[in-house]
């Protein structure tokens, strides 16, 4: 039956990832509390190629989408960082991340896992050094803000691994769930109910291939988890691992969203010198896989065969594959009940609700709420990430909110 071999594709897809992904979402909860954004800013000054190559190194392992990196890149560039290392920084994170390269591992093998960040820290330095010389800051801004010590609450490390988790566990799931589920879904429907025939004419064009994969993913929003199950399921239907490497590459770091609002950041110039290093650079490293080395590197096994996916099913992968299941389904049901709350909340003199545009998940709401809570007088800020509305209560400023929104990188208007 149809659907039979739908479920077992899905769940061997998803055995094969949970662990993996789990792993990578502790990491990033890690990296996320005892990396702080303040110190990556003191490194990040200058247009010289130490910059660059500084802000591809921090950004790669950084478990951000294309989306989340927007908010983090403008906080970097108003302390201190360079318009060629925050380009750098810009390129190299949506493409990888901790999480990302395990899944990578999990599902297409250890030279894919090694060449994703090669290829991410080519494309960052290139794209970094071309914004340097062509697009470079008038004045370069060598001072930092950095939070004074007394002002700063020392947290024990119970608390920062508490936070870890939470960070890890809920806010990445909260961000990267529905886009994780999407490409499993997306995978598993190619998979099961794609011909082989249907790529059989772009077999001997990698090139057109590559770029038709260009064409579709780049407007796409895909989080770098999410595109490896959609690249596996295009390679098992008989392209080659370079047009899955583009796809793995190209999906995750642009999206019509992303672009926009690096246009007005960085400009228009460095926002075209952004796009076209993570196309080229994807479109140069799938053709270097294909012609240039062993096809038995890229060799994956089909999942569709229901007793070879029975064999699979190890009681470790089933277990991470059930929690992972249930922390998306909390993530879902959590977010349901915030939205049919908001959508009671009233306005009134001490109280007023905004329309956030530009968030896609936790890093950016926590930007919002950091912008909007650091102007004086507001006593709370509330933002729903689902809904994209922000409740704010105390001294209210319009102008103040609108300004302090739009220096983090979003948009906003008065519901």
């Amino acid at each position: 039956m149809a659907y039979q071999q739908v479920l077992h594709s899905f769940l061997h897809i998803l055995n094969e990832m949970s662990p993996y992904v789990l792993l990578g979402f502790l990491i990033a909860g890690l990296l996320h509390v005892f990396i702080k954004e303040e110190t990556l800013a003191r490194h990040l000054s200058g247009n010289g190629w130490k910059s660059v190559i500084k802000a591809a190194a921090i950004g790669i392992p950084l478990p951000l989408c294309s989306c989340g990196v927007l908010p983090t890149a403008v906080s970097l560039r108003r302390q201190g960082a360079s318009k060629a290392a925050t380009t750098s920084f810009l390129i190299a994170t949506p493409q990888t991340g901790v999480d990302s390269i395990a899944a990578t591992y999990s599902l297409l093998g250890l030279p894919f896992a090694l060449i994703r960040p090669i290829a991410a820290l080519s494309g960052a330095f290139f794209g970094g050094i071309a914004v340097g010389k062509l697009a470079p800051d008038k004045e370069v801004n060598t001072s930092h803000s950095v939070p004074s010590e007394g002002k700063t609450k020392k947290k024990s490390l119970f608390n920062k691994l508490k936070e870890s988790v939470r960070y890890g566990f809920f806010d990445m799931i909260d961000s990267m769930g529905k886009w994780l589920l999407f490409g499993l879904v997306i995978a598993t429907l190619i998979t099961i109910f794609v011909p082989d025939s249907f790529f059989v004419g772009l077999r001997q064009y990698p090139l057109v291939a590559m770029i038709a994969v260009v064409l579709i993913a780049v407007p796409m929003y895909i989080c770098a988890t999410g595109s490896i199950p959609i690249a596996m399921s295009l390679m098992l239907k008989g392209l080659s691992p370079g047009v899955a490497f583009v796809m793995l590459m190209a999906g995750p770091a642009a999206n019509f969203a992303s672009i926009l609002i690096l246009d007005k950041t960085q400009g228009r110039k460095a926002t075209a010198i952004y796009v076209s290093s993570v196309i080229i650079t994807a479109i140069a490293f799938g053709l270097l896989i294909d012609f240039l080395m062993p096809a038995s590197w890229f060799t994956i096994n089909a999942v569709t065969d229901s007793h070879n996916t029975h064999m699979h099913m190890g009681w470790f992968e089933t277990a991470c594959s059930i929690a992972l299941g249930l922390l998306l389904l909390f993530s879902f049901v959590k977010k349901f009940i915030s939205k049919l709350r908001f959508k009671n909340l009233s306005q009134n003199d001490m109280t007023r609700i905004y329309k956030i545009q530009g968030m896609n998940c936790s890093h950016c709401k926590a930007s919002v709420e950091k912008a909007i809570s650091g102007i004086q007088g507001i006593d709370t800020v509330e933002v729903d990430l689902s809904s994209g509305l922000a409740t704010v209560s105390g001294a209210i400023e319009d102008d103040k909110i609108t300004e302090a929104v739009r220096m983090a990188g979003f948009d906003i208007s008065i519901k």
